[in-house]
Formats: C-alpha cells, structure tokens, sequence
C-alpha cells in the first residue's frame, strides 16, 4: 500500500499527467451529458407528438366517419409509430442519428413509408455523434499514450534508471506494471465515473451497466498494455510516441476504414430506396392495368375476401387497397435480401470486433445501447406488424362494404413498441477481453530487466 501511495504523490508531481487524468474525465462528462441532452431531446419530440396524435385524431373523427366511407378514412389517416431510446442510448446514439425513429404510416403500401427516412444527407452523419463511445475509441486511447509513452525512458532521461534499477525489487515487473496500472486505473475512473451517474439517473439495468463496464475496461486494458509493451523496449520517449500514435492510427482509424469497404464490396447492400421506387413503379403501373385481373391477383393469397361484391363502374377502395398490397408483395423478395445483406454485414463486423478492439467496443456499445442495425430492424418489424394490423382492420369494411362510424374509428389499432429483451454484447465482449489479455500478457512477459532498452 505504501508503495502505491508513493506512485500516487508521484503522478501528482507530475502536471502532463495530471492535466490528461482531468481532460479526460472532462471529455466523459461533456460526452455523457450530450447523450442525455439528446436521448431527452427525443423523449421530449416522442410526448409531444403523442399529444398532437391524439389532437389530430380527434379533430378528424366527425370530418372522416360523415360519409361512412372506411378507405377514405384510412387514406388520409397517419399514425405515429415511434422507437423510444433505451436507458443506455445516451452512452452510444449509433444508428439513431440516421434514421427515424418517429415513423408515420397509413394503410397503403408500406414499403415506400417504411424507407422514406433514409432520404438525409450523408456528409451531416459521416463525423458522428459526440457521445461515449467517440470519447472511449477515439480519445481515451490517446489520453493512456500520453501518461505511459515515457514509462522508461523517461526515468532514462531524468537519470534515475540506474537508480531505480539498483534498488530492491527495482529490476522486477512490479515497479512498472505499479506505475502503469495506476494510470490506467484512474484513466478508467475518468471514464466511468460520469457513467455510472448517468446510469443512476437513468436507471439504467445492472446488467447492461455491467457490460459497459467490461467493454471499458477491457479496452482501456488493452491500449494500457500496449502501452507499456512499447514503452519497455523503446529507448527513445520520442519514438515509443510516435509508434504508439502510429498503432493508435493503424488500429481506430486505417484498419477499420479499409475493411469497410472491403466489407461493402463482398457483401454489397443497396439502398433502402431502391425498394421505394421499385414498390411505386408497381403501385402507379397498377392504375393501367384491368381492374378485375388486379383484384383476382390480389384473392390468390387472400381468398376470404373473394366473396366480395363485383366492382362498381367507377372507383374502387377495395380495387385501390388490393394494389397497394399487391404492391408490397411485388418486392417482397427483394425485401428480405435486402434485410439477409444487411445482417450478414453486421454479422462480419462483429467478427471483425475480434482483430479490431476498436471496433469491436463499438459493436458492443451500440448493442447494449440498442443503436445498432439489429434495434433498427426491430423497429421497422414493429412497423410492419402494426400495419398488417392496421390492413386486417379495414379489410372487412372495404371488401364487405360496411359502413365505418366514428365509433369504429375510434377502436383503429393503435402502435405499441413491443418491449425488447436487455442483451449484453457477449460475443463482442469476449473478443475485447482476449484482445486485452493478450496485451497484458505481454506487458507482464516483456518488462523484465533483459527486456529493458538500457542503451544510452
């Protein structure tokens, strides 16, 4: 213990270090705040559409029910589906930056609403949220540099090495492993310190606390260790620096970069908007074919409605709504490639976690902060779920003619999110913690006094 508390007073000496322990823990505060800025933000826009909803519902009631028509009714009906940030979002906002999470839909073809959102600017998303994760895989990294880079050589340079090397137990691990572990811990404490508040305030699950826990650690572990393997055995503070920040470029900023697009060449992904327009070519070419071969498709996978009445001379809602469902299903397939491609990358990005703790920090991050690709198609599911609901509704007042009432608007389905299960990251989690073992089984190797670079 005594031994600690003399690192301890020693670190306090020294301004460098203490400078970079309070930037960085003021980086996690600003970081951390800015989430639940934002996370509030949107909790704030999901209440006060939830108000004008109802608002806009009930000034439509007597105006849409008059004529008793239900497919002008679900014309010109919207409802809001919405996605609500998870207690963790604050700590990583991924894919929620880009994409919607408020969603109005009505009861035409849902293919064109459902990638309406895709259509923003990708320059606006391409810096990223400053949050927690860009403070943890960007910054954090440089800040551990910056405090271990000169471990040994800088004691070299204040000619204290001989010294220190003359002492009991001065050519062991212990003295530099001390040092650095230190300075790890309480770049860690920086780190989590503004976390675990925000947690409480959030009431966050100890579950998913606990694995923000690990991937920060784990990775300030890993960069730690490295850390203190180069700064072992180079001799120069200059050059142990240099190698560190070019480590630090190779491995959050070139590598990642590269298999990316490595990625997006052997798994090749189209835009959501493809399926918009190819969904709307069908829709309006529909308007030019013979309306009985529409509806006689449209009874081929739904035969309850057959028993319908023949078609009237002029326009239809039953004949308009079974082309609209037509529509849908005319791409269908499309859809779940679409869906299978966009899996399949996710899928090779977390394995990619395994050789990258960057990325890999990253994908455990935004999975137990549910940002990721696989909250984004929960969400477009609930979407989808919702309208099937919302078609199967209106389908016996069109197909049977029945009159729609106002009471019968009032009991349209309404959107609710299905609650999603709390997942820790463990496959993401697990290649952060071999990657970091491995690096301090290095670092425990490697700083003995033959290691030592004692060139003058």
């Amino acid at each position: 213990m005594k031994a600690w508390t003399h690192e301890a007073r020693l670190l306090l000496r020294s301004r460098p270090a203490v400078a970079a322990l309070v930037l960085l823990l003021a980086l996690s505060t600003l970081a951390v705040l800015a989430g639940l800025r934002e996370v509030a933000r949107q909790q704030h826009t999901l209440a006060h559409l939830a108000q004008l909803q109802q608002q806009v519902l009930q000034e439509q009631a007597d105006k849409l029910t008059r004529a008793g028509d239900a497919g002008n009714a679900a014309y010109y009906t919207f409802h809001d589906t919405w996605d609500a940030p998870s207690p963790a979002a604050f700590l990583a906002l991924g894919l929620r930056d880009a994409t919607p999470y408020v969603l109005r839909v009505r009861a035409l073809a849902l293919q064109a609403q459902l990638h309406e959102g895709e259509t923003f600017n990708p320059e606006l998303a391409l810096a990223g949220r400053f949050d927690y994760a860009f403070v943890l895989v960007y910054l954090a990294p440089l800040v551990l540099i910056a405090l271990l880079y000169d471990l040994v050589s800088g004691e070299r340079r204040a000619g204290r090495l001989g010294l220190l090397l003359a002492l009991p137990g001065g050519s062991g691990r212990g003295l530099w492993l001390r040092r650095a572990g230190l300075r790890a811990g309480l770049a860690l404490g920086g780190l989590l310190l503004p976390v675990l508040a925000a947690a409480l305030w959030q009431g966050m699950p100890v579950r998913l606390l606990a694995g923000v826990v690990a991937a920060t650690t784990a990775y300030v572990l890993f960069w730690a260790a490295l850390s203190v393997v180069l700064a072992t055995r180079i001799a120069s503070p200059a050059a142990s620096a240099t190698a560190l920040v070019g480590g630090w470029v190779l491995l959050t900023l070139l590598l990642p970069t590269l298999a990316n697009a490595v990625l997006a060449r052997a798994v090749p992904v189209h835009q959501g908007v493809d399926l918009m327009l190819a969904q709307r070519q069908a829709v309006h070419g529909a308007w030019d074919e013979p309306r009985e071969a529409t509806l006689q498709r449209f009874f081929q996978t739904h035969p309850q409605w057959r028993h319908s009445t023949a078609l009237p001379a002029g326009f239809s809602w039953k004949w308009y709504y079974a082309f609209q469902q037509l529509g849908d299903e005319s791409v269908a397939d499309a859809f779940q490639a679409y869906r299978a491609s966009l899996q399949a990358r996710q899928q090779w990005t977390a394995r990619l976690g395994w050789l990258l703790p960057g990325v890999g920090v990253q994908t455990a991050l935004h999975r137990q902060a549910d940002t990721d690709l696989q909250a984004q198609l929960a969400y477009q599911d609930d979407i989808a779920a919702f309208h099937a609901r919302l078609r199967q509704y209106y389908y016996p007042y069109l197909f049977d003619e029945r009159r729609f009432t106002r009471h019968d608007f009032a009991a349209q389905p309404r959107f609710v999110a299905r609650p999603r299960p709390e997942e820790v990251a463990g496959a993401s989690l697990a290649g952060l913690a071999v990657a970091a073992l491995v690096a301090a089984a290095l670092a425990w190797r490697w700083p003995t006094r033959a290691g030592w670079p004692d060139r003058r």
